[in-house]
């Protein structure tokens, strides 16, 4: 029987464990995380964690959801009980959490970090508590610490047309040796039959030195918005589509009307066929632009957003009540991809469905758009398994589909999309299932046992492509 998180965690062959140990552990491949949830504040003014429950459980949705799985009270959980209690009552869960990446997880942020291989439970909480307190007090443990032990060489946050981008400033101008770079994130410009818009629009105008009054201003103020972004090294874009991806055939004067209409009425009476049309006008609007500057284009949907409306009502969005949204649209996406290659041209881009029973359609349906340029990068390619997915089989089952569909050695490996910088060690987990797969091939004589080729294929997945395919500028790993 082996031992829980012993050495050979989730490598299951002798060659999954030649290909992690010798390739593909942290301590050979350093970490590109290309789409996060890290706060720049935090990570620009080196903010220090108090206790443990600030640095797990303040912003971590996975976290909340598996607690009120379990049915702890939301005091808890989002309410005003005390730090202490809220790790108390995480710690009582977890036993309960058998087979969770959440179990997982958890553990090993604690041997990572805090060098502590005690079993979570409440037992523990006590000596977990205080261990991980005096640890925290350490300067090793700030953020910039953590990223840089962590082996990040380059991360990318997730930010909106309207941020200042001070701190990313401010991180620039310091001597961090990881990169911090902005991701353009327009989802709430795009959301126009949301009450509020007008006070976003509003805001984003005065953030841009743009009175926003019509489509025009709309999207002078995003070039602008988007200037300021490339300056500071941004050179990818993040899509929220939420549950569907929908299209319609737009023109700039629809488009222009709807848009006012939402102005006018702050998102009251904007009906579905209007949204469509106007978020379509939109995405070709963005794809032009991502194409002059060389961005990389993110799509992510599939997710039912807030459908509990008395939690919403209670604390708002991203609060774990979101789940898995059950409609196809493969048909509209690949519409509104045709659309943007015809016009404008279609970007690079990433494509994410929270929805696993739609990683066949993604995979094959990133082919029908790779348009063979010769640049040896996939111009359309599936991102690695996402929230409700990113976990062992989940994981292990987009590997091997994508693998039967698309070219493998060119998958993009893996990100965190954490606001957590203790979520590193997800890195660690997806490259140990990474090797489990191609070993378990390489055992079963379907994939040559060539240790430089072997070599190469775990460097590219696992670094080398996502430097390649984001043009983020660093060195290869050989």
């Amino acid at each position: 029987m082996k031992q829980f998180l012993d050495r050979d965690f989730l490598l299951e062959t002798e060659s999954a464990r030649r290909l992690y140990f010798d390739i593909a552990d942290a301590g050979n491949i350093p970490i590109i995380d290309y789409h996060c949830h890290l706060s720049p504040r935090e990570i620009a003014e080196n903010k220090k964690y108090s206790n443990i429950t600030e640095a797990w459980l303040y912003f971590d949705h996975y976290k909340w959801r598996a607690m009120r799985f379990c049915g702890c009270d939301e005091r808890y959980i989002t309410g005003n009980a005390s730090d202490f209690e809220k790790f108390r009552e995480y710690c009582r869960i977890m036993p309960g959490l058998v087979g969770n990446p959440l179990y997982h997880w958890s553990h090993i942020e604690l041997r990572r970090y805090f060098d502590c291989e005690l079993v979570i439970c409440e037992e523990n909480c006590e000596k977990i508590w205080m261990l991980t307190a005096e640890k925290l007090a350490e300067e090793s443990m700030s953020p910039q610490s953590l990223i840089s032990r962590s082996g990040v060489r380059l991360l990318c946050t997730t930010d909106d047309p309207a941020d200042s981008l001070e701190y990313h400033k401010m991180i620039a101008d310091s001597d961090f040796g990881t990169k911090v770079l902005p991701a353009f994130r327009p989802d709430k410009c795009m959301n126009i039959e949301r009450p509020g818009i007008r006070k976003y629009i509003y805001s984003l105008g005065e953030a841009n030195g743009v009175n926003i009054t019509d489509l025009k201003t709309l999207e002078k103020a995003l070039i602008n918005s988007l200037e300021r972004f490339e300056a500071l090294g941004c050179c990818t874009a993040d899509h929220g589509m939420d549950n569907y991806v929908d299209f319609e055939y737009p023109d700039p004067y629809h488009a222009d009307l709807i848009f006012r209409k939402a102005l006018e009425s702050d998102g009251r009476g904007i009906t579905a066929n209007e949204l469509a049309l106007f978020k379509s006008q939109m995405m070709r609007f963005f794809a032009k632009e991502y194409n002059r500057r060389g961005f990389v284009m993110q799509l992510h949907y599939g997710v039912l957003r807030n459908p509990n409306t008395h939690m919403f009502n209670a604390l708002g969005a991203d609060a774990g009540f979101d789940t898995i949204y059950g409609k196809n649209c493969t048909y509209k996406l690949a519409c509104l991809l045709d659309y943007l290659e015809r016009e404008v041209g279609l970007p690079k881009t990433v494509i994410y469905s929270v929805n696993p029973s739609e990683n066949a359609a993604v995979a094959a349906l990133c082919g029908s758009f790779c348009r063979g340029d010769g640049s040896g990068m996939p111009t359309v390619t599936q991102g690695s398994a996402w929230w409700f997915n990113d976990n062992a089989d989940g994981i292990k089952a987009q590997l091997r589909l994508y693998a039967n569909l698309a070219p493998l050695g060119g998958f993009l490996g893996m990100l965190t999309d954490s606001r957590s910088l203790l979520s590193y060690p997800r890195h660690e987990y997806f490259r140990r299932l990474l090797c489990s797969v191609i070993g378990e091939l390489v055992e079963n004589g379907l994939y040559p046992d060539d240790s430089a080729t072997l070599k190469k294929l775990i460097n590219d997945i696992c670094y080398n492509n996502t430097n390649r395919y984001f043009g983020f500028g660093l060195e290869d790993i050989r």
